[in-house]
């Protein structure tokens, strides 16, 4: 069933926004997915303040054109059944949701994706970012080779051997 103009409108004015508010778009082909594993796919990406749609291609392009930032992007690989997901909160949620999501299934197939910037971004630059640690895992990195040495030096003066009186007879 064709999806009429007003509805078209309000799809692109609603993908607009979303664009213009996300930190990266990455999209991937879906097909052979079952309902429940996109079902997952959207609780899990939920769960990480990501968006996940699937919209006509087409739609997508329109609503590129419209941002400033996407205006001249190569969009050039937006083709087939995609699933968009959109991140607005850090910068690589939507990269490591899908990409977490594609190693446990082997029918989600990472396409690309776009940074905020508009800069289009390969399969494989994707697949990268989506297994960066997140910058909490980052923090706690650098906090635990902080405390490190300082552990060392607290269980060294703990473990101080005492003086012996047998060692002065």
């Amino acid at each position: 069933m064709a999806i009429s103009k007003d509805k078209k409108n309000t799809l692109v004015a609603d993908l607009t926004a979303l664009l213009s508010d996300s930190k990266m778009v990455v999209y991937a082909k879906y097909q052979g997915l079952t309902v429940a594993e996109l079902q997952e796919l959207r609780k899990m990406a939920r769960e990480a303040g990501v968006k996940i749609k699937v919209v006509k291609n087409r739609l997508v392009k329109v609503a590129m054109k419209e941002i400033a930032a996407y205006k001249d992007t190569d969009a050039s690989n937006l083709t087939g059944q995609l699933l968009y997901a959109l991140g607005t909160d850090e910068d690589f949620d939507a990269a490591k949701v899908l990409t977490k999501f594609a190693k446990t299934h082997d029918k989600m197939e990472l396409v690309g994706g776009f940074n905020g910037e508009g800069a289009a971004l390969s399969t494989e630059e994707v697949k990268t970012l989506g297994s960066l640690p997140t910058k909490n895992e980052l923090i706690a990195q650098v906090v635990d080779t902080l405390l490190s040495g300082i552990n060392g030096i607290v269980s060294g003066l703990e473990n101080k051997p005492e003086k012996s009186d047998t060692a002065t007879e």
